[in-house]
């Protein structure tokens, strides 16, 4: 199962906060860099199995073209962790490089990057990555680099995720000036209902005298809540803070569909089920239990080698023997299960490898609920 990337979330935070000041500075002309990074793979992306994550590192060139616009080549040596269904787990290692265009916000608080990478595992991927970093002085001379990423893979549709944290060496340019940014001129704003709210930020200008103003110098009106509706016109009165609510102060409800996917291998020429227990299957039934109107079609396949009726058959009796586990091990019932047999139909791998063989001898379930969800409050 995929896992969620909560250090991705993390470390945009921490990019983001807008409590950490920095002193501006004027641009560097190219940059040399090193990094090491953590990096999250798709739970299905092929590799010798299926990949999940593992760590690297690298370096990077840079060129500037002017204050805001830059371009960069990454190298970045990867050794990622992978998960054999039928097996103990192992990692693979490759290499990941391409080139982004970096676009810099004003005073160089952070940066955008997007571009092209070529990964070169067992298989070969190119992907397309999108990200966001940010520059932190350590010293005129060196700086702290950290940065989240995401790549697609156009061909096969697989979705990684990645975090680097490194040191940058900027080339050229002026370090950063040491004299503080005067402030703005407070411009003279009359207040012309005596509200306290200057009139060019005064929403509501001719609120009655002694009459008790919010931000914008409107009249407060109680709301219990804190949804936004006052109370006098608030339908619904506790809605949870969290909670989207509409014009009537009641929460807003909106339908979500939640899919979980299940392959299982089986052995050449068999249609045994070796882990009825393993942590995959627990996680699906676990799921299929909880959405109970729910359905579910367990497919059987088959590798290419053999009678295209013999493997006809070795598919169907793969999707039964998945079926009568489901019913015997963990009491699913039988009306809420189909089956149906693909043979060699559908290869995952077409290449004619014992490797190809292995992941074309399967079982596949996809089960969809569709349930019912507050909104959440921006």
């Amino acid at each position: 199962m995929k896992k969620t990337f909560s250090l991705a979330a993390v470390a945009l935070a921490v990019m983001s906060a807008p409590s950490i000041a920095q002193e501006s500075a004027k641009p560097f002309d190219s940059w040399i860099g090193l990094h090491g990074m953590y990096y999250n793979a798709e739970s299905e992306k092929p590799a010798d199995d299926f990949m999940d994550d593992g760590f690297g590192f690298g370096g990077e060139y840079g060129w500037r073209f002017n204050d805001d616009w830059a371009i960069r080549a990454e190298l970045t040596a990867l050794d990622v962790d992978y998960m054999q269904i039928l097996g103990t787990d192992s990692s693979v290692s490759g290499i990941s490089y391409g080139v982004d265009a970096v676009y810099f916000a004003p005073n160089d608080w952070w940066y955008l990057f997007g571009g092209y990478k070529r990964q070169d595992f067992a298989q070969e991927h190119d992907l397309v990555d999108i990200g966001i970093g940010k520059h932190w002085d350590i010293t005129d001379d060196v700086k702290l680099t950290t940065e989240i990423a995401a790549y697609y893979d156009w061909d096969d549709e697989y979705t990684d995720y990645s975090a680097k944290v490194g040191v940058m060496f900027p080339i050229g340019g002026s370090p950063a000036s040491s004299e503080p940014t005067p402030a703005p001129a407070t411009p003279v704003n009359n207040d012309a209902d005596n509200d306290g709210v200057m009139n060019n930020m005064d929403d509501c200008p001719n609120t009655p005298a002694g009459v008790q103003v919010d931000e914008r110098g409107c009249e407060i009106v109680g709301d219990s809540d804190n949804d936004g509706v006052n109370d006098n016109d608030d339908m619904c009165p506790d809605t949870p803070m969290s909670d989207k609510v509409d014009a009537d102060g009641c929460t807003v409800f909106e339908e979500e569909e939640v899919t979980h996917t299940l392959r299982v291998l089986f052995a050449s020429e068999s249609a045994e089920i070796t882990d009825p227990r393993s942590e995959d299957i627990q996680d699906f039934v676990d799921f299929f239990k909880r959405y109970g109107k729910t359905d579910a079609l367990i497919e059987g396949h088959a590798s290419a080698p053999g009678p295209e009726d013999y493997n006809m058959d070795l598919s169907e009796r793969r999707a039964e023997a998945f079926k009568e586990m489901l019913i015997n091990e963990y009491g699913i019932d039988a009306s809420r299960l189909e089956t149906e047999a693909f043979g060699e139909t559908q290869l995952l791998d077409e290449s004619n490898t014992a490797e190809a063989h292995r992941m074309n001898r399967r079982i596949h379930i996809r089960v969809t609920a569709t349930v019912e969800k507050a909104e959440e409050r921006e």
